[in-house]
C-alpha cells in the first residue's frame, strides 16, 4: 500500500480538511482572477475609442452619484470622446446626490459639449442634473420641472396609542429626536425644517437661473413644485429644443463639429447590474440607497404617482 493511501486511511479528517482547503484556494483564486479581468475591462473600456460620443444614463431614483461621476471623469479625460449625451429618465432623489450630478455634468460641459436628453420623466433632481449640460432636449410630452424640495415624516402617534406603544427618549438637545414617528412635530421643529427646506430650495433656484440664463425672480414664480410638459418647459426657457435621443446625439455632434450625423456612441459598462457589481457589493449599496429614501431625507424628487399616457 502506498504511503499516500495509508495516510488517507489513518487520517481521514485531515485528508478532508486538506481537500476542502485546496478547493477553497481554487475557488477564491478563480473569483480573484475573474474580478481582476472584469476590473481591467471596466478600466479599459475607452481604449481605442476615437471620434465618438459618450452616453451617460441617469435612470430611476437618484440615491448615489459615485458611479456616474466616475463615468463622467472617464469621458472627460478621453480625447476620443468628442461630446457627451446625458440620458435622463428619473423623478429625482436625494438632494446631495442630485447636486453632485449637476456639478459633475457642469464641469464636463466646460471641457467638451454636453447635451442632456430627457426621457419620459426628468423631474426635480433629474432636472437639476440636466441643467448642468450645455443644451437640454426633451420630448413634447416629457414630464419635467417639479422644482422643489420635500422631506416627509411618518406620524404613527394614534396607531401607537391604540396598541399601547410608548417610547422613552434620552437626548442631548431638543431637536435630536425630531421626526420621531410616535409624536407630531412641534412648532419649533416645523420652523427649523421649513428654514432648511427654504435654504436648499434657494440653492436649486439659483442654479436654475444661472445655468439657464433666466431672471431669478421669474424662476421663483414657477419653482413651486409644479410639473411641466417638455413643450411647456421650452416656453419657460427651462429646455432648449424638442426632440428625441437621436436629436440630442445630432445636436451634440454639431456642437463638437463632428462630420457624422449619427456618430459612434460609447456607453460605460453596466457594472451595477453585472456579476461584477454583485461581487463588489454595488447592488447591496444601491438597494440600501433606495431603502434609505423611505426614511426622512431631503429630496429633490417628484412624488407624483400619476403618469401621462398616450392612448
Amino acid at each position: 500500500m502506498s504511503p499516500e493511501r495509508l495516510f488517507h486511511q489513518r487520517h481521514p479528517v485531515l485528508t478532508g480538511l486538506f481537500f476542502m482547503a485546496a478547493l477553497t484556494v481554487m475557488f477564491f483564486g478563480g473569483i480573484t482572477f475573474f474580478v481582476s479581468s472584469m476590473l481591467q475591462q471596466k478600466n479599459n473600456f475607452l481604449l481605442g475609442v476615437s471620434n465618438s460620443i459618450g452616453v451617460i444614463e441617469i435612470k430611476g431614483v437618484i440615491t448615489d452619484a459615485e458611479e456616474t461621476l466616475a463615468d463622467i471623469l472617464a469621458f472627460s479625460r478621453e480625447k476620443g470622446i468628442k461630446a457627451v449625451v446625458v440620458r435622463i429618465d428619473s423623478p429625482g432623489g436625494a438632494v446631495g446626490a442630485s447636486q453632485e450630478l449637476f456639478m459633475g455634468i457642469k464641469r464636463l460641459s466646460q471641457e467638451k459639449p454636453v447635451v442632456a436628453s430627457m426621457g419620459s420623466v426628468a423631474a426635480s433632481g433629474g432636472f437639476y442634473a440636466a441643467i448642468g449640460a450645455e443644451k437640454i432636449v426633451a420630448a413634447p410630452g416629457t414630464l419635467t420641472g417639479s422644482m422643489g424640495v420635500i422631506i416627509k415624516f411618518a406620524n404613527l402617534e394614534q396607531i401607537f396609542n391604540k396598541i399601547g406603544y410608548q417610547s422613552q427618549v434620552v437626548k442631548s438637545g431638543q431637536f435630536k429626536d425630531m421626526g420621531s414617528p410616535d409624536r407630531a412635530l412641534t412648532e419649533a421643529e416645523l420652523t427649523l425644517l421649513q428654514n432648511l427646506i427654504d435654504s436648499v430650495h434657494g440653492q436649486f433656484v439659483a442654479d436654475i437661473a444661472e445655468s439657464r440664463s433666466l431672471n431669478i425672480e421669474d424662476v421663483k414664480k414657477i419653482a413651486d413644485g409644479r410639473i411641466f410638459s417638455g413643450e411647456q418647459a421650452r416656453e419657460y426657457g427651462l429646455i432648449d429644443e424638442l426632440g428625441n435621443f437621436n436629436d440630442a446625439v445630432r445636436l451634440a455632434a454639431s456642437l463638437a463639429n463632428m462630420d457624422e450625423e449619427l456618430p459612434k456612441l460609447v456607453y460605460p459598462p453596466e457594472e451595477g447590474n453585472s456579476i461584477l457589481g454583485m461581487l463588489l457589493g454595488k447592488n447591496p449599496q444601491r438597494l440600501w440607497g433606495h431603502l434609505s429614501l423611505a426614511k426622512p431625507i431631503l429630496s429633490y424628487e417628484w412624488d407624483g404617482t400619476a403618469s401621462l399616457v398616450t392612448h
